[in-house]
């Protein structure tokens, strides 16, 4: 998902703040208390930074935990700071301000409204991978919380690899993640998913021999997700809604490209 922050060319009373370490930390807290409403752009699901990482601190050997928490509290409850976890700045333009910056956040599959930092998905999940707060040194369950005064104070789930539909799929289409945006009733940005890989949502809704629902592991334990049906029905709701025009694309390239030949791979390609 990709966000804009812009004032339309008036100096605004809004900063952004990129990276959530122990600097970044202590930025947003000043500028918040100066009155400036602050978005905190990090990278990982929580912030902290290596700071958060760290036993000793040079040269008092105070533990570092002890001087962060009271920061991450004071930050995550402070009303002028907005935290962006799992978010990376791949934009920005105007002058100074009057920047409108573009921010894209991954999904965290987890709702930080809902979650209560229980820990209880962690218990259930089966998938173990590497930490990623411990380098590596240690594993983790795909569910997890970066580490335990972690602020939000609330759990995500890392996906790694090529799940079994979208290996099975000719495009290999991201299945997973435009159903997950279907379930929360996203279907303009599930629809977005599907035509990053394929310009033909709707007719593939229709013919295709679905290979994704074969390799389905929810085969295994009743039937398999009626992946194909689904993305019939949010094309279908998408396109019977009036038609917005999009925006004309930003050229990047001084280049041209020739492609030749209209029919299904020359469409994607040119898309």
């Amino acid at each position: 998902m990709a966000s804009e922050f812009s004032d339309k060319g008036s100096v605004t009373g809004a900063v952004m703040v990129v990276g959530g370490g122990i600097a970044g930390i202590q930025a947003s807290l000043d500028l918040a208390e100066a009155g400036y409403k602050v978005y905190l752009v990090e990278n990982k699901s929580a912030i902290g930074g290596h700071m958060a990482q760290l036993d000793k601190t040079f040269p008092t050997n105070d533990c570092a935990m002890c001087i962060v928490s009271p920061k991450l509290v004071d930050c995550g409850r402070h009303r002028n700071i907005e935290l962006l976890m799992d978010s990376d700045v791949i934009g920005m333009r105007g002058q100074a301000g009057a920047f409108t910056v573009k921010v894209r956040t991954r999904p965290r599959y987890i709702d930080l409204d809902k979650c209560t930092g229980c820990g209880d998905c962690a218990d259930v999940c089966p998938v173990i991978i590497p930490g990623r707060f411990d380098e590596g040194l240690a594993v983790q369950q795909a569910a997890y919380k970066l580490y335990p005064q972690a602020v939000p104070n609330a759990y995500a789930i890392e996906k790694r690899g090529i799940s079994p539909c979208r290996d099975a799929c000719p495009a290999h289409q991201r299945a997973q993640g435009y159903i997950a945006l279907i379930r929360e009733g996203r279907y303009e940005d599930a629809l977005r998913v599907i035509k990053e890989d394929n310009p033909f949502p709707g007719i593939c809704g229709r013919i295709c021999n679905h290979r994704c629902e074969d390799a389905c592991n929810r085969g295994k334990l009743d039937d398999p997700i009626n992946i194909h049906a689904l993305k019939r029905f949010v094309t279908d709701k998408v396109y019977a809604q009036p038609r917005v025009v999009p925006e004309p694309a930003e050229r990047r390239y001084e280049e041209r490209v020739a492609i030749i030949g209209a029919g299904p791979c020359g469409l994607t390609t040119a898309q």
